[in-house]
């Protein structure tokens, strides 16, 4: 396979609306992504969970292609699926489960050979910081160790492209440092796409964030060429309140 890269080409996608046909939610969004961390931006209803979906094949788009390496994600079928690495913004959970069991079902879904289970889970616990809670049912786990145990679900095989879906939620702030570190690391060898609202998870380590309004790309950029073009002398914060406002961007 050519060198890891996710493309995005013209994608389009809407969705059946009372009284209005249909809504466009995509509107020809075209991008690329080589190894690197990436942050998408923008309000609620600006496309960003669409276009997550069509990126890890949930739903595909009206029109458009999300390649791999050079070649359709459509006609990668399976080894598409074994080099993505998602993490939802929510996902049920088995209360029943540990930690540890909900991880070694989701190696299997991953088809990680039975023998490397055990020290696969392992490593992607201690990556989170989740060592000392694999034991404990899922029912009794906070909002933060949920969190982190979606994230080593993600982590789960080495994936070549990693999709987190507001990936923070629910993390204390030294948690979200650790994450950010943990990223940060990982994003050297690899395609790491951040979906998010805080945007301090992005301002630090992301080699660019994509400004998504509306269904469209307003601009993306590493950051500091974001702060100079939108709010100089500020910060990303700064440069989402320049371009959103205050708006809900429906």
């Amino acid at each position: 396979m050519p060198q890891p890269g996710l493309a995005l080409h013209a994608l389009y996608k809407s969705y059946p609306a009372p009284h209005r046909g249909k809504k466009p939610v995509l509107r020809g969004v075209t991008l690329t992504f080589g190894p690197g961390l990436y942050g998408l931006l923008g309000p609620n209803g600006t496309g960003k969970s669409t276009m997550i979906r069509i990126i890890t094949g949930g739903e595909a788009p009206d029109s458009g292609q999300v390649l791999w390496g050079g070649r359709p994600i459509s006609a990668l079928g399976i080894r598409y699926r074994r080099v993505l690495g998602y993490m939802p913004q929510q996902q049920t959970l088995y209360e029943s489960y540990t930690g540890r069991r909900f991880l070694a079902y989701m190696a299997a879904l991953k088809e990680i050979p039975r023998r490397a289970v055990a020290a696969e889970v392992a490593r992607v616990a201690a990556e989170v910081g989740l060592q000392a809670g694999l034991d404990t049912r899922l029912g009794a786990c906070s909002g933060g160790m949920r969190q982190r145990l979606l994230l080593a679900a993600a982590l789960l095989g080495a994936p070549q492209l990693l999709v987190l879906d507001e990936p923070t939620a629910g993390l204390d702030p030294r948690e979200r440092v650790r994450l950010r570190g943990l990223l940060a690391r990982l994003a050297a060898e690899r395609v790491i796409l951040v979906a998010t609202h805080v945007v301090s998870d992005v301002e630090t380590v992301a080699a660019q964030v994509v400004l998504l309004r509306a269904g469209t790309v307003v601009d993306a950029a590493p950051v500091p060429a974001l702060i100079e073009k939108y709010a100089p002398g500020g910060g990303l914060e700064d440069v989402y309140l320049a371009v959103f406002g205050e708006g809900d961007g429906r």
